[in-house]
């Protein structure tokens, strides 16, 4: 099965809307969220379209094929208007031989490795920077990016991950990287 992987959209209903629009276009099985989704935290100026209930409305929709991990702006009141699971820390998701370890970053992350071996795949949001680096462990760091608010001159984008390539694409759809699991 196809997997959509995206972060960071901030309460953006523009991009909320674009991300969708991928979503539809990758005829992804399930969508994972890496947290960040309704709020724009104290850090970032407001996103383009800042609209958090449209947003919710447009997941809600959809929430039979997603599942999110909590990031540093989510809040147990979110989980009271979401119709899908956003407060767990971490998944674990099985891909051959590797397991990926999803998480929004701010408490595991680049500098703070989960106990993970060699050839895993730390799957993090959080910077807003699209990143895919074998840390010095062993383990590949991947980072999709943000959906609204990006940094460091990189593109709004998200991941897919199908038959162990995990493949960077913009919100328009053209793909940038790859990496093989």
């Amino acid at each position: 099965m196809k997997l959509f992987i995206a972060s960071d959209i901030h309460g953006s209903a523009k991009y909320c809307r674009e991300m969708l629009s991928a979503f539809e276009r990758e005829k992804a099985g399930r969508m994972l969220l890496l947290g960040d989704i309704i709020y724009h935290g104290p850090r970032n100026d407001l996103p383009e379209e800042y609209a958090p209930r449209e947003v919710i409305a447009l997941l809600n929709a959809r929430a039979d094929s997603i599942f999110s991990v909590r990031g540093n702006c989510e809040a147990e009141v979110d989980q009271m208007v979401l119709k899908f699971p956003v407060m767990a820390e971490y998944a674990l998701i099985f891909e051959g031989n590797s397991t990926i370890f999803a998480t929004h970053g701010h408490i595991w992350g680049r500098e703070k490795v989960p106990p993970l071996k060699p050839g895993d795949v730390l799957l993090c949001g959080h910077t807003h920077i699209p990143a895919c680096e074998r840390l010095d462990c062993g383990i590949v760091y991947i980072n999709p990016g943000s959906v609204s608010i990006p940094k460091a001159g990189s593109s709004r984008g998200y991941i897919t991950l199908e038959n162990g390539v995990f493949r960077f694409k913009t919100l328009a759809g053209e793909e940038y990287d790859t990496y093989n699991t």
